[in-house]
């Protein structure tokens, strides 16, 4: 049976230029031979996505013996068509944002340039081959990690089947990830249509581009290409962007994508996508419907965002006894563990939170319990996340009406960023802080944050969550002036000046009256 590295590499490596080389040399190496298989492994794992190699190399660290299965490219939809290609393109975008927005800081001209979009796109690939070393075949080789490319598959409890290969394990970890989800648009198919598994070849600039679905990677990536030059429509369901998230703040980045020139259209359906006729390129017409309201608007590239599956073909997961959903992936308690003890799972695959950080997270996680005991909750974890919009929007722990079906009343400290000094000096006065507060006392329930950098910022709160330390004690830190940072100090000042009830001033006055 051939070896997987005689596969054609999959079309996130297009084009083969000199970085597309560099990155495949490193992820997917021509001519790569997979070992002979160890009488036994202390932990196989399936996948070689963030969760599967922060598992290998963790566990290959701490002395154990180790395979990795990959059937595609090594570092997975993170590093390939993920969160690296994206927030580069995302960063050349914010570049182009500051300099039309230049005028405001008294610089003239700068709004007259113009994006380079192969340019842009080059500097993409070339920083992605750049940190692909360390997901690299031969750093995991230099770890002593037996690695095997090729469709990794159980055939029975203990063993994993590779190539026409059996690995013998002790205990696996199954860390497939996800792919982009189905496709609700009629027509969509036989019209054509982008995902973030191919956006990122795009070397010409879409002149006029729709975007299908307001998450976190349609926000994203339409904020991104708008900013570039193409002409952007977003077309949502929902009557907000990122249903999941706080109302105000989602509302807050709507209007900044407005701002920038992108054509929002919330309650609006697609009814039918179909090819263009006439012309000398031929557009993409979408049918759309909003209010008992017909149009068509014809675009030249479709993007697509609606979800991510678990991947689960080729595992056959019933024959290692592991239960599983086709929508909700793999089921594991809180341990991380499935049904099959001696299998445990971690990311994408079978986390609700589908973030390459929760997915690091989950694999730390797994090495304790499935090497040692299982005594780690994957429960106790706080998890932020980040939609790298602009502004940015962060969040970690609950929001109000999750805490309220828990019977947990709640306190909002609310802060805009038109009251911070350094938001002002930076004309980054867009942004807001919504903490929340088990009401009666400081203890931090959850926090959303929109703003130029909450991704940086939002690990303070989530730090101050995972040890338990209270609103107060977040404002006795002592901030450094002028930041962003104080909206928490902030905050905490707020809080404290509610606790400054009329009775409380009153009993303050008359100590201070006797102590002359």
């Amino acid at each position: 049976m051939p070896d997987a590295s005689t596969d054609p590499p999959r079309a996130s490596s297009l084009p083969l230029d000199e970085h597309n080389r560099s990155l495949l040399a490193r992820v997917r190496p021509e001519g790569w031979t997979n070992p002979q298989p160890a009488p036994g492994y202390h932990l196989v794992v399936i996948g070689g996505g963030t969760a599967g190699l922060v598992a290998a190399v963790g566990a290959a660290g701490l002395g154990a013996k180790v395979a990795l299965v990959e059937r595609d490219l090594l570092g997975g939809d993170c590093l390939n068509v993920g969160c690296v290609p994206s927030k580069a393109l995302i960063r050349a975008g914010r570049a182009m944002a500051e300099l039309k927005r230049a005028a405001q800081l008294g610089l003239r001209g700068a709004e007259a340039v113009s994006a380079d979009f192969p340019a842009v796109m080059a500097r993409l690939r070339s920083s992605r081959a750049r940190l692909s070393a360390h997901d690299s075949a031969e750093r995991l080789k230099g770890l002593g990690i037996d690695l095997f490319l090729g469709q990794g598959r159980f055939s029975g409890p203990e063993t994993v089947e590779v190539e026409g290969r059996a690995l013998r394990f002790s205990r696996a970890v199954i860390a497939t990830g996800s792919s982009p989800g189905g496709l609700p648009f009629k027509g969509l198919m036989e019209t054509g249509y982008l995902t973030n598994r191919d956006v990122f070849n795009l070397n010409e600039l879409p002149r006029r581009l729709a975007v299908l679905g307001t998450g976190p990677l349609g926000c994203e990536l339409a904020q991104a290409f708008q900013r570039l030059g193409a002409a952007v429509v977003m077309v949502g369901r929902s009557g907000q962007i990122m249903t999941r998230e706080d109302p105000e703040t989602a509302a807050l980045v709507a209007r900044s994508m407005v701002r920038d020139g992108l054509d929002l259209r919330l309650n609006t359906n697609v009814t039918l996508v179909e090819r263009g006729m006439g012309g000398k390129r031929l557009g993409k017409l979408l049918h759309l419907e909003s209010g008992g309201r017909a149009e068509v608007v014809e675009v030249d590239e479709i993007l697509v965002g609606a979800g991510r599956d678990p991947n689960l073909a080729g595992l056959d997961l019933e024959a290692a006894g592991v239960d599983h959903d086709r929508r909700q992936g793999v089921k594991v308690d809180d341990y991380l563990r499935t049904t099959n003890h001696r299998i445990f799972a971690a990311g994408d695959v079978c986390l609700a939170q589908k973030f390459t950080h929760a997915a690091d997270a989950a694999a730390r996680l797994v090495i304790q319990n499935a090497l040692f005991a299982p005594t780690a909750r994957w429960s106790s974890q706080q998890v932020p996340w980040c939609t790298y919009t602009d502004p940015e929007v962060a969040h970690v722990g609950l929001y109000p009406d999750q805490a309220n079906k828990k019977g947990v009343v709640v306190e909002t400290i609310r802060v805009e960023f038109n009251d911070l000094d350094r938001a002002v000096l930076d004309a980054e006065e867009d942004g807001l802080l919504k903490l929340h507060l088990q009401k009666g006392g400081d203890r931090i329930l959850g926090a959303t944050l929109a703003a130029a950098h909450a991704g940086e910022m939002i690990g303070e709160i989530a730090l101050a969550m995972r040890a338990g330390l209270g609103l107060k004690t977040v404002g006795q830190v002592i901030h450094p002036y002028p930041t962003q940072a104080e909206v928490f100090k902030k905050a905490a000042d707020t809080f404290n000046h509610t606790r400054l009830t009329p009775a409380v001033k009153r009993w303050i006055g008359r100590w201070l009256a006797w102590r002359g």
